[in-house]
């Protein structure tokens, strides 16, 4: 991919948050991060002089919140796609930025080296969110308490990937991968990659969704 291939509009109503997710994705070569906001009007003001290819947007802007911002963004520059952030995993309203237009929500609490890598499988739309409504009980994934980046590696596991190939897809070092790897190893209570792709397909965890 080539240097600064997708540009950012980064709206949140906190200076800190703002400069710590302009740090992380400066870090990367392929984001070029085109300006900041921090209410919902200066989003907007931002859109007219900038033409990014996404944006980042609090879903508790100031002044007009981050569903009135998606619906002016998805009416008035309908190619701009919609990546809301969420200071807590709230099912109700992360489906409906979903229903919405947003291409995913993400969680602040997302690890700062995974930001990046979340935004570019949002707008490649090769995942279906970075944070998935639940509203069914816990299921066996669930139980074993695998964060969404473990559940991720698990998906391209089954699909016969190898640690290589899964951090090539994810843009993290081979390193990072067996590191996640040992993780969902010891979740799971498996010996191996095998028990592992086999407790993927058991539960529909085959990479196909």
């Amino acid at each position: 991919m080539t240097t600064a291939s997708l540009s950012i509009l980064v709206a949140d109503p906190y200076r800190l948050t703002l400069d710590s997710i302009r740090e992380t994705l400066d870090a990367s070569e392929w984001v070029e991060v085109l300006g900041e906001a921090m209410t919902g009007a200066e989003l907007l003001g931002a859109l007219k002089l900038h033409h990014p290819d996404v944006v980042l947007v609090d879903l508790d802007m100031p002044d007009m919140d981050g569903f009135t911002c998606l619906e002016l963004i998805r009416e008035n520059h309908p190619k701009v796609k919609v990546i809301v952030l969420a200071a807590e995993r709230e099912p109700p309203r992360i489906e409906r930025a979903l229903r919405a237009g947003a291409v995913a929500c993400v969680l602040k609490s997302v690890e700062p080296e995974d930001l990046a890598s979340a935004v570019r499988q949002a707008v490649q739309e090769t995942v279906y969110t970075s944070v998935a409504p639940e509203e069914s009980p816990p299921d066996p994934v669930e139980a074993a308490g695998l964060t969404e980046r473990e559940v991720t590696m698990l998906r391209l596991l089954a699909r016969g990937l190898s640690n290589k190939a899964i951090g090539q897809e994810l843009w993290v070092t081979e390193q990072t991968v067996k590191f996640h790897m040992n993780n969902l190893y010891r979740k799971l209570g498996v010996p191996n990659r095998t028990a592992a792709a086999r407790f993927a397909y058991a539960n529909g965890l085959t990479g196909e969704g």
